[in-house]
């Protein structure tokens, strides 16, 4: 079994069933993965990505019970240590585990993008967020012209509202 396998498979088991929860970090893989794909990212850090899209909120259930919700804050804060469990033992480097729980723990600060991985990630995360949300298009478009910087990702926000 590969390593993103792996990993979707540990993500839907500490999901409990919460259909939202695994449909959203699995939307963002997806579209994480078409748009790293079609940037043609490397394929060391295609897979940090992918294993970063997937474990992007594994602190969402912690932090609902801990904080009474999941502000991207805690989120980011308590997802650090909780990806770095989940990624041991997946067959991952301990530089790619290091890459992804940095994009985990950094998933809702895209003025701190520092690579293709996270400018992706940043990018995928917003695309699902916008669609389960229902962002207005002014909005979207706005988020867009400041942050995007693919053409994949620009078109699959985009169509959204087609």
């Amino acid at each position: 079994m590969d390593s993103i396998t792996i990993i979707n498979k540990k993500m839907i088991d500490i999901s409990e069933g919460n259909i939202h929860d695994i449909e959203h970090f699995t939307n963002v893989w997806k579209y994480a993965k078409v748009i790293g794909e079609a940037e043609g990212l490397e394929e060391r850090t295609q897979t940090v990505l992918e294993a970063s899209a997937l474990t992007h909120d594994i602190a969402c259930p912690l932090c609902r019970e801990k904080y009474g919700n999941a502000v991207w804050k805690y989120q980011e804060i308590e997802g650090m240590p909780l990806a770095k469990e989940l990624l041991r033992d997946t067959g991952l480097s301990e530089v790619e585990i290091e890459r992804a729980v940095y994009l985990v723990g950094h998933h809702h600060t895209p003025d701190e993008i520092d690579g293709m991985d996270y400018q992706i990630l940043i990018e995928a995360d917003y695309i699902v967020n916008a669609e389960e949300s229902g962002y207005p298009e002014e909005a979207a478009k706005d988020f867009e012209n400041k942050y995007f910087k693919t053409e994949k990702g620009k078109e699959l926000l985009r169509s959204l509202w087609k």
